[in-house]
């Protein structure tokens, strides 16, 4: 078992072999209660060391990112539409469900603002970039139905508000015309929190624009500051001066 569990590591992601484990421990109880294993046979599966927040955030690089937001036709109107929402996922840090709930009374002009009901319902004013702004302006001007209060609406048949997969959906098709490695939309938002992070701003900063409810959840945007990661390792022992 020990060495199934070793093989499988080195071939698939942490999360499955902890899954592969605990399939085995499920199939080890049930023949132990059918009576064809050791009852206690399922303990010896060793557990998996999973450790919260170890790995590093994956996110593309800020040329990946322009490929992207070149990729969108503007003389078609889901172009138009691909590039708001990759504005928002990019630029302001927006998670996908955030998107696909954002309605027009959401947007406040005079004020620059724009308001997202973000996880658990939670809603947040953050400011509005004035490149964001101007394509949401674009895109509002080319929607075809005024009966919904929802921003973004799908291009094909029956026309209805987007939904969190077709937001996902808009990014992989980017990738594709953009021709570049696919990108997950929560990846943008790792994105962004690296370039604040290299720009100077501190993690109680990016924690508010991410709107995260724990600091914690920030801090592992830290990881990627190698700058200042040097600057805080101490010299190895012995080692030149």
């Amino acid at each position: 078992m020990t060495g199934f569990l070793l093989r499988e590591s080195t071939r698939v992601s942490t999360a499955s072999v902890c899954c592969h484990a605990n399939q085995l421990r499920q199939l080890l109880r049930y023949l132990g209660m059918r009576g064809f294993a050791d009852g206690g046979l399922a303990e010896a599966v060793p557990s998996v060391g999973r450790w919260r927040d170890a790995g590093i955030p994956q996110f593309p690089a800020s040329l990946a990112i322009d490929r992207l937001l070149e990729s969108c036709d503007r003389s078609r109107r889901v172009g138009v539409r691909d590039l708001a929402i990759l504005m928002l996922l990019a630029r302001l840090g927006l998670r996908t469900i955030e998107v696909a709930r954002l309605e027009l009374g959401d947007l406040y002009w005079r004020s620059g603002e724009i308001e997202i009901d973000g996880k658990g319902h939670q809603r947040a004013r953050l400011p509005l970039a004035s490149d964001v702004g101007e394509a949401l302006v674009a895109y509002l001007g080319l929607r075809c139905r005024r009966d919904t209060r929802r921003v973004f609406l799908t291009e094909h048949a029956p026309t209805r508000p987007i939904q969190p997969a077709g937001v996902k959906s808009v990014v992989r098709d980017a990738c594709r015309r953009a021709g570049i490695e696919h990108v997950a939309a929560h990846q943008l938002r790792h994105a962004l929190a690296s370039q604040l992070m290299r720009e100077g701003a501190s993690l109680i900063d990016i924690s508010q624009v991410l709107r995260h409810k724990h600091l914690e959840s920030t801090a592992i945007y830290a990881k990627v500051d190698l700058t200042r990661l040097r600057q805080a390792a101490g010299a190895w022992p012995g080692a030149a001066q």
